[in-house]
């Protein structure tokens, strides 16, 4: 930074991973941390990490991350002159850049006019055409007339893309292969996006069906200098929301390279871009043709594969442009190595990626070389329905793509995920795919995956049944009592073994495992499934034992949650989660499965049907948002309408019954 720099006290306006990640290279800069928090954020990591930190209140993000005035207030209370607003939130709103600089702050980030000239994504494809960046065929939707939307949708030919004007995340989004389609589509992403953004605006544009989304990490200062650190590729995509990010791209070759980031640098020039920014491309691998998709002028949840292979900190150069420093370009040939970067969501893909919030019983990760954790969470964090579900990035560094790909997918592997279901295993199946490890990754490459949203089990069933039983029972021995000393099974009357009933919970409606079961020694005698195992066991005890079963040696890492459920963890990567069913298990009401019941806590937006209506299997009764994103119920049976029992606007739990079918 400049010698006299201009702010000392920097107000992270953000949460989780991103807030976490600016705070640490502002601590080694020097500078104060302020942090803000919402009240389901009061014991969130990033809260604990800073030097001060200031309740916004509000549990929604209108009530706290994106209420300007509270955000202003605690950079007055905590004497703060700069505001990092990390991604999503405010770090696109034009109107809080300017109140900043109304209040004196330093805004991180580049002009208000920049992002508002940006931000309305049909106006920054007309400046970016201005500026001799191609762009594909699009028509703004002015109307709400649907015959309007379908003339437009002709002009510019399917398949398409509804879009949020004003947004970004996938939200306000909707692929659209057929006109009958269309009406439908419009409605429902003017709804998404006026949620999550204030402003229901979208527009149509032509969809590439074989393209990659490939971008430009561009800086410009405020000497008229714009540079760039090289390509993206963010192809690999569920719901338009990244998943997968890698640097460099395995189908951008130097020269490409170069005449890409010169074209998104002219964008940079064409605004007197001030800051970090992504000029984002859709990529034609057959002819290496490229169109603007947008610019995101902020910075990216994908920044830390180029930092590894550019050998960056961006967020210190962030700091260091908004004080005025000049930027100098890199050398084209300082690209060394390949990063992979993966998102860990709080999401079921197995289930159309529908959200799972809840409390985090367990998050641990080693510390192996290579590998960058940027995480938002840690064990006992509540991951709450108000905001998006990602939980962390991990980051994988190697002299090659495929050496990066692998020891990611070993290392996601090797973490500790307990209490809510994620993508953890898609997310190793995709790094361990051939077509993935070939480079053949294009937008529809999940699409064309599906098998890869339910990855086969790695789970030994037998070792991790055998390690559950055997450290419960070890757990119950070392707890005393006058039953201590007895082996398991043990009984007044002479009994061969104890029998019971465990249930995986990590499996959707798996059926309950008869078992019997008799420990003696290092032995664990075991029979399920109509076959007798006769289990090795070494060290066991309270938190681990090594299995062996049918010749194979595991370490099982067991930790026994309330008594409850049973978390079993090997060294092969393999995860599984067991409960013990009660004696006398209570009566399920089943009836709530054919109803029209919501899968996770959220809002009401559209409720589709009314009293009387007859519904067949599979129709959309209620659409609900939760976690940023549109979810839709659908009856569970041909019926008819017997009571819809919930309003737009009403706040539901998970399990609750929206409409009752007769």
């Amino acid at each position: 930074m400049p010698t006299n720099p201009t702010f000392s006290t920097v107000l992270v306006a953000n949460r989780g991973e991103i807030a976490r990640r600016v705070f640490r290279t502002a601590k080694a800069m020097g500078l104060r941390t302020v942090a803000v928090y919402s009240e389901p954020d009061a014991d969130a990591p990033h809260v604990r990490e800073a030097d001060v930190a200031v309740a916004l209140g509000g549990s929604t993000s209108a009530e706290s991350y994106l209420d300007v005035a509270k955000i202003l207030e605690a950079a007055r209370k905590t004497g703060a002159d700069a505001v990092h607003p990390g991604y999503g939130f405010l770090s696109e709103n034009a109107g809080f850049a300017e109140a900043c600089a109304e209040a004196g702050i330093v805004f991180v980030g580049p002009s208000p006019d920049a992002i508002r000239k940006m931000g309305i994504k049909h106006e920054a494809k007309a400046i970016a055409k201005a500026a001799g960046v191609p762009v594909l065929p699009d028509a703004l939707l002015t109307t709400d007339e649907p015959d309007d939307w379908r003339k437009a949708g002709e002009g510019v030919g399917f398949p398409l893309l509804v879009k949020a004007s004003a947004g970004g995340g996938g939200k306000g989004m909707r692929l659209v292969t057929v006109v009958d389609e269309l009406e439908n589509a419009v409605s429902g992403a003017r709804r998404e996006a006026a949620a999550a953004f204030g402003d229901g605006t979208v527009f149509l544009e032509r969809y590439l069906t074989e393209s990659r989304h490939i971008e430009i990490q561009v800086f410009g200062d405020s000497h008229g200098n714009a540079v760039f650190y090289g390509e993206r590729e963010c192809s690999v995509q569920r719901r338009h929301q990244k998943v997968v990010e890698e640097a460099p791209s395995p189908v951008v070759g130097a020269a490409v390279r170069a005449r890409m980031g010169e074209v998104a640098c002219a964008l940079v020039r064409e605004l007197g871009y001030v800051g970090a920014g992504t000029v984002e491309f859709l990529f034609d691998d057959t002819d290496d043709s490229y169109y603007f998709l947008e610019m995101n002028t902020r910075l990216q949840v994908e920044h830390p594969v180029t930092e590894e292979v550019w050998g960056q900190d961006l967020v210190r150069k962030q700091f260091e442009v908004a004080n005025g420093a000049e930027l100098t370009a890199p050398d084209p040939e300082g690209l060394h190595g390949h990063a992979i970067e993966v998102r860990i969501y709080a999401e079921d893909p197995a289930r159309k990626y529908i959200p799972s919030p809840g409390t985090l019983a367990l998050y641990e990760h080693a510390d192996v070389p290579g590998i960058r954790y940027e995480d938002g969470v840690r064990s006992g964090s509540v991951v709450s329905h108000y905001y998006d579900p990602m939980l962390a990035k991990v980051v994988a560094t190697g002299a090659s793509r495929t050496e990066a790909a692998l020891k990611l997918a070993s290392a996601l592997a090797g973490m500790r995920i307990q209490g809510l279901k994620t993508n953890r295993d898609q997310l190793v199946a995709i790094l361990r795919d051939p077509d993935f490890l070939a480079g053949t990754t294009r937008t529809d490459f999940l699409d064309l995956h599906p098998a890869l949203a339910a990855p086969e089990d790695r789970v030994d069933v037998t070792a991790h049944l055998a390690a559950a039983i055997a450290v419960s029972v070890h757990r119950r021995r070392t707890a005393g009592g006058a039953t201590a000393f007895a082996p398991a099974g043990w009984r007044l009357l002479p009994y061969d073994g104890a029998n019971a009933a465990w249930t995986r919970q990590d499996v959707r409606r798996a059926p309950e495992t008869p078992v019997t079961y008799r420990l003696d020694g290092s032995t664990l005698y075991l029979i399920h499934g109509g076959a007798e195992y006769e289990v090795s066991l070494k060290d066991l005890g309270p938190e681990s034992v090594r299995v062996t079963v049918d010749g194979v040696d595991r370490l099982c890492r067991v930790r026994v949650a309330d008594d409850t459920v049973v978390w079993v963890d090997d060294s092969d990567g393999g995860h599984s989660a067991w409960k013990p069913t009660p004696r006398f298990p209570e009566d399920a009401d089943a009836s709530a499965a054919d109803d029209g019941a919501a899968e996770v806590p959220g809002t009401v937006v559209a409720i589709a049907v009314a009293a009387g209506d007859r519904v067949k299997s599979g129709q959309v009764l209620v659409t609900m948002e939760a976690m940023k994103m549109e979810h839709q119920v659908k009856a569970g049976r041909d019926g008819v309408v017997a009571s819809v029992d919930c309003a737009v606007g009403q706040f539901v739990d998970a399990h609750q019954v929206l409409v009752t079918l007769a």
